[in-house]
């Protein structure tokens, strides 16, 4: 099997290991993983996955490009692309994604994440926040996205949910704008830092988060509800 999504990667080589024979040079977990790196999710070496003969390869619809899929489609290899927008899809996904491994049980990991998301933690007033994820230029999370879906159920709302696109570019004056009382950072796609990125909004609360916590589906949604609220009531107290 390979992976072409790192949330997936890690939820494979967790669940069923030895199961993986490559993944992308983006696939950090777990730590330690040993397999043939593919290239990225954006750019895989179509030849190289070829010449592991899996028998599936994992991908996502947002994440993997349709004619790279396409190609190895041709070269005779099964594909599975998952599609997520919201933590309920998420966890049917996963479910799809275990049974392709041949696993006959559940995971212990995805039992504990589908506990600890029943009864998040969540502030008493819920709060506006924009959600960047890349800068130069500004890039927000807009309508259906998993990472909305994750934080509304732990009390933020996404100011832009109601976009038109599910990415839309922001101008840095229009977020300074827009009255929220959050701005969500996450270290990834665009490691934003304490130095790169606060400082655009002045006088507004900002919580870096770990963007594996915030955009992951895998083994860190058991720890994502606990670690996303901490740095949310960090940046607000």
């Amino acid at each position: 099997m390979v992976s072409l999504v790192p949330s997936l990667t890690e939820a494979v080589a967790v669940s069923a290991p030895g199961a993986l024979v490559g993944a992308t040079d983006w696939c950090s977990h777990p730590a330690g993983l040993d397999v043939v790196r593919v290239g990225g999710t954006k750019n895989p070496d179509v030849r190289r996955i070829v010449a592991l003969t899996p028998d599936l390869v994992i991908a996502n619809e947002e994440e993997n490009r349709e004619p790279d899929l396409t190609a190895l489609r041709q070269a005779g290899i099964e594909i599975l692309v998952i599609e997520v927008r919201d933590l309920p899809g998420a966890f049917l996904e996963l479910a799809r994604v275990i049974g392709a491994c041949g696993l006959r049980g559940r995971p212990r990991w995805l039992d504990e994440a589908e506990e600890v998301w029943l009864d998040p933690p969540c502030p008493s007033v819920r709060l506006r926040a924009a959600v960047p994820i890349w800068r130069r230029p500004w890039m927000v999370l807009g309508r259906d996205t998993f990472a909305g879906d994750l934080l509304a159920r732990l009390g933020v709302d996404n100011a832009y949910a109601d976009h038109a696109e599910r990415y839309p570019r922001v101008p840095a004056d229009e977020l300074r704008a827009a009255r929220l009382d959050l701005v969500v950072l996450p270290d990834e796609p665009y490691r934003f830092t304490r130095e790169d990125g606060p400082e655009e909004f002045p006088g507004v609360p900002c919580a870096l988060v770990g963007g594996r916590h915030l955009t992951w589906y895998g083994p860190s949604l058991a720890q994502a509800p606990r670690a996303l609220a901490g740095a949310l009531r960090a940046a607000v107290r």
